[in-house]
């Protein structure tokens, strides 16, 4: 069965949480279940699931001049402590990274996100990511 972003997409913001979980693998990987994709034993942390989403079919996407099209997965690596380029200080984020799945006009992890990064340390630490297509 072909994977449907249609209903990935729709799971997705029909599940999204008002404000960020600290489960973002696990709403995820449950949308990309409702689109008819399976990755079993799926990973625990959402930094992990680049090869998964591999072996299923997804070819990773180039980031220069990156366009999201609907069904895009991003998987964002951890950052380190520390203090960003404006001089602000930010905690290291936590050590699972992130995952986030873009609907076609934002992307929704287990919350709707403002853009492909999860916050202001993401942001501001440029971390290092990368999109997977189906």
């Amino acid at each position: 069965m072909p994977f449907n972003i249609k209903a990935a997409t729709k799971y997705a913001g029909d599940n999204a949480e008002p404000e960020p979980t600290g489960k973002c693998a696990t709403y995820v990987r449950r949308a990309l279940e409702a689109g008819g994709l399976t990755i079993n034993p799926h990973p625990v942390f959402a930094r992990d699931y680049g090869p998964a989403l591999s072996a299923a079919g997804f070819g990773e996407v180039p980031l220069k001049d990156y366009k999201p099209v609907a069904g895009d997965v991003v998987v964002i690596q951890p950052y380190p402590a520390g203090t960003s380029p404006n001089g602000k200080k930010y905690p290291a984020s936590d050590p699972a990274g992130h995952i986030a799945l873009f609907d076609g006009k934002a992307w929704v992890s287990d919350f709707v996100q403002r853009d492909i990064m999860a916050g202001p340390g993401y942001r501001a630490h440029a971390t290092t990511y990368t999109v997977y297509r189906p």
